[in-house]
């Protein structure tokens, strides 16, 4: 889908760097984190043709949203990211809604339980819980597919290995924009994220860990068994400060034995998919995560939810 505002790379950094310097800021609070971002939302335009209906889903509030023709019957549970801490249906709807659009799916958003509040496992538990919301609503697991990004990317795969190894349910394919698969290893700072630093980062890893166990691979599943996860697509820009740890990542799921395909966004800057309606670069990343979950996912037969 083309935006309908045409923002190359450098301009769009120019212009959220501000943002993000200011949302994700260690020194405030994650009330006032998740504020700044929701507000900071409503600057995209609308996807046209969206449908956004509120739902709960696993027992937490959910957004469904569908865009122009839609497959029925394959959805895709989408896992927003933010640090464990701060993020929500409405700070990436930017990126859900074109999704949407891109795999003309059925896209469920999870309003997850984040920390401090509620540290691991809570999220993994919620996102777990939706997965298997929708399968009693009628989808078969091989036509969900379960995205995220950034920690909704680490999330992607934490629920994943539960789904399978505790309730056999295996996913239709995962999609992972710049997973955090393990927050307890410490990033530096690299010059070049605008979106996270290393201050950020760390202090929301140890919000999300709580008094847990920084090798439980609900809390970093890049530590944990990667064999037999989905077929998987994972996206990372050249910019990131996890872009050693999402490639490593990819490497560790190919000798485990996954079906893994690493794309590289170039010069796009970390979760640059949120302004997908603004932005040709990051709606070309959106359209690809699209396409490659749309290409897994099955038809439920006989489809009634």
């Amino acid at each position: 889908m083309s935006p309908s505002v045409a923002l190359s790379i450098p301009i769009s950094e120019r212009l959220f760097t501000p943002l993000f310097r200011v949302a994700l800021n260690a020194r405030l609070s994650p009330t006032m984190q998740r504020r700044l971002l929701d507000a900071s939302a409503r600057v995209l335009p609308p996807v046209p043709n969206q449908v956004i209906r509120k739902i709960v889903l696993g027992g937490l509030p959910a957004e469904r949203i569908t865009v122009g023709p839609t497959q029925q019957g394959q959805a895709i549970l989408y896992l927003h990211g933010g640090g464990y801490v701060t993020g929500s249906p409405r700070s990436h709807r930017g990126l859900t809604t074109s999704l949407a659009a891109a795999a003309e799916a059925e896209v469920y958003v999870l309003d997850y339980r984040l920390a401090p509040e509620h540290p691991c496992p809570a999220a993994v538990d919620d996102a777990v819980a939706a997965f298997r919301d929708l399968v009693t609503r009628g989808y078969d697991p091989e036509s969900i597919a379960i995205a995220g990004d950034s920690a909704g990317g680490g999330l992607t795969v934490a629920a994943a290995r539960v789904l399978i190894d505790e309730h056999d349910l295996r996913p239709a394919a995962l999609g992972l924009i710049s997973p955090w698969v393990d927050p307890a290893a410490r990033q530096d700072d690299n010059g070049t994220d605008i979106v996270v630093s290393a201050a950020w980062s760390g202090l929301s890893a140890d919000m999300y860990l709580g008094d847990g166990d920084p090798d439980d691979p609900r809390y970093a599943p890049g530590r944990g068994n990667l064999a037999g996860l989905p077929p998987t697509l994972v996206q990372i820009g050249r910019p990131e400060m996890l872009w050693q740890q999402v490639n490593d990542f990819a490497t560790d799921l190919e000798a485990a034995g996954v079906d893994v395909t690493l794309s590289d966004l170039g010069r796009l800057w970390h979760v640059g998919h949120v302004a997908a309606p603004l932005m040709p670069a990051a709606a070309a990343a959106v359209d690809e995560l699209g396409d490659y979950l749309s290409r897994h996912l099955t038809r439920t037969a006989g489809f009634t939810a």
